[in-house]
């Protein structure tokens, strides 16, 4: 589409932007979504509202990485992307359906990446969506199968979770800490975003170290650990926190640690999209944030 423009993004964009992307990640969940499955959802208010206060909070640490493409005024695509030490991520990446195809997406990806110029390593959470996976893989992203574990816990399973406490602003330098040696970059600013969104639980003991983000349902939104068997804590903790039914998003076959907790809850596995990294290796142990990474 020779005619539309690609802008930086502004603040009044972005409500807009979060309706643009509901559309299109709904329209990728129900082209994909597998026969026999659960119907796919729209997003929520809820999760709109937490994407707007997210999306906002990259604009303003990252105006430089975040891009619009317009026709006569009208939004047709959007990327958000954030540079944290010399780690890139892919936030969010959006083409309106039906308008994909025509150099939309490649020019937004474009935009983005040049974002990223002075990074080592870029990272990106994507679905299975074939157009947006070869351009992934286009661009120098290796493509790493994520799955995600659901159901109902067996709650006589879970163990009693000792060393686990509730975290606090006073241990986001840890948390950078572990980051840098698990994901080979500190969250840095998005904590402070994600303690207002989830509750924070902390290990910190002599033979190792991590924290988890987790929702009130449960699903952890992120969770780092230095060793498998505090990462294994941490998760435990998420889920006993779990009602009826829980989903662990993210988990790639470098974090078997994971998938083992999973089949002891008595949750199922499931194959869904992928991890794209660009001269890293998966991060191990690790959940990753699907924006935020």
């Amino acid at each position: 589409m020779n005619d539309a423009r690609i802008r930086p993004m502004r603040p009044e964009d972005v409500v807009g932007a979060e309706r643009l992307s509901s559309e299109g990640f709904y329209e990728v969940d129900a082209r994909l979504s597998p026969r026999g499955g659960p119907e796919p959802q729209p997003r929520s208010a809820a999760r709109g509202a937490q994407w707007v206060e997210r999306t906002l909070h990259v604009l303003r640490t990252d105006p430089g990485g975040c891009w619009v493409a317009e026709v006569d005024g009208e939004m047709i695509g959007c990327a958000t992307s954030l540079t944290r030490e010399l780690m890139w991520i892919l936030s969010t990446y959006v083409v309106r359906p039906g308008l994909q195809g025509q150099g939309i997406g490649k020019a937004l990806l474009a935009a983005a990446l040049h974002h990223g110029r002075g990074c080592l390593r870029g990272m990106l959470s994507a679905s299975a969506d074939a157009k947006a996976i070869r351009r992934y893989r286009a661009a120098g992203f290796s493509l790493h199968p994520q799955m995600y574990l659901s159901g109902s816990v067996d709650r006589s399973a879970i163990p009693v979770v000792e060393k686990v406490r509730d975290g606090s602003a006073g241990d986001f330098e840890l948390m950078d800490s572990i980051d840098r040696r698990v994901r080979g970059a500190a969250h840095g600013p998005d904590h402070a975003l994600l303690l207002e969104m989830f509750r924070l639980v902390v290990s910190d003991t002599s033979t190792g170290s991590g924290y988890a983000f987790h929702a009130t349902d449960g699903m952890p939104a992120l969770l780092a650990a230095t060793n498998r068997r505090t990462a294994a804590r941490l998760l435990w903790e998420c889920l006993a926190a779990s009602g009826e039914s829980v989903r662990v998003p993210h988990v790639t076959a470098a974090n078997e640690w994971a998938i083992d907790v999973g089949m002891a809850a008595r949750l199922d596995l499931v194959q869904e999209g992928y991890l794209a990294l660009r001269d890293m290796r998966p991060p191990a142990p690790y959940l990753h944030h699907g924006s935020l990474l």
